[in-house]
């Protein structure tokens, strides 16, 4: 985290709709807002990692149903275990063929999985079209499994 945490109080069962607003105030205004986020289970809070406490403010003015920030920034550790850090769960074997669906150069291309790092959420590929066999590496989220290489597993995974 790059940005001081801001606790924002809001009115109750309205943090979902809050934090529409501040995003989009985020996104029209610029402001240095790094992420904003609703604990699960928390009512009446919402996190804004920002800047500083000015950003922060600027992000929540004139939307509704927010009630101010509390005087002083958390740090990162005291919010840490709210957060849920997420892994990409991935169904992709070696030897599967995938289709890239993004990035540079390669959208819409086909090619066989030869290496998988959970770790960095990337695969090696080797484009099926080339010429000369050369392994590039896509992120996880860039292909989608065409075919299976056993093709003992259903499409659904």
């Amino acid at each position: 985290m790059s940005g001081l945490i801001f606790v924002m109080r809001t009115t109750a069962n309205r943090e979902d709709q809050v934090l529409d607003f501040i995003e989009a105030n985020v996104n029209r205004k610029g402001i240095a807002v790094y992420s904003i986020f609703r604990p699960h289970g928390m009512r009446g809070y919402i996190f804004i990692e920002a800047e500083d406490k000015n950003a922060a403010e600027e992000a929540y003015f004139g939307v509704p149903y927010t009630r101010g920030l509390l005087p002083n920034p958390l740090p990162y550790e005291e919010v840490e275990h709210m957060l849920e850090h997420v892994k990409a769960q991935v169904n992709i074997q070696k030897g599967d063929i995938v289709e890239i669906i993004s990035g540079p150069g390669f959208k819409g291309e086909k090619a066989k999985v030869i290496r998988i790092d959970k770790d960095k959420e990337e695969v090696i590929v080797e484009l099926l079209e080339a010429a000369v066999p050369i392994p590039i590496t896509v992120h996880l989220d860039s292909v989608k499994v065409i075919r299976r290489e056993d093709d003992e597993e259903d499409e659904n995974g």
